[in-house]
């Protein structure tokens, strides 16, 4: 099932990779390989992960403190955010319109 980004979530992943290879150098491209091992696992079996409300879905990742939201529809997979855990749980649903 194709795999698309809200922009939001986009730009919460690019700004976590930067946050990361800034702290350690290589630390953002193995933020990036697990981001990308969880997209592969979304896209190969998206009902596979946590149903946390009606059609939303939760992604955790391992070794690093974030979630990845998404929400499946009929013809794609739509990545609502990229989370970090310390954000308000809620910051994203204003997504679920667009």
């Amino acid at each position: 099932m194709p795999l698309i980004y809200h922009p939001a979530a986009e730009a919460e992943l690019l700004e976590a990779v930067r946050f990361y290879e800034e702290k350690v150098p290589s630390l953002g491209l193995d933020f990036l390989e697990k981001i990308d091992l969880a997209i592969t696992s979304i896209e190969s079996d998206p009902e596979r992960n946590r149903l946390i409300e009606k059609e939303v879905r939760r992604y955790l990742l391992p070794r690093f403190p974030f979630a990845i939201y998404y929400r499946m529809l009929p013809e794609y997979v739509r990545i609502l955010a990229i989370k970090h855990h310390s954000r308000h749980p809620d910051y994203w649903r204003d997504r679920l319109s667009d």
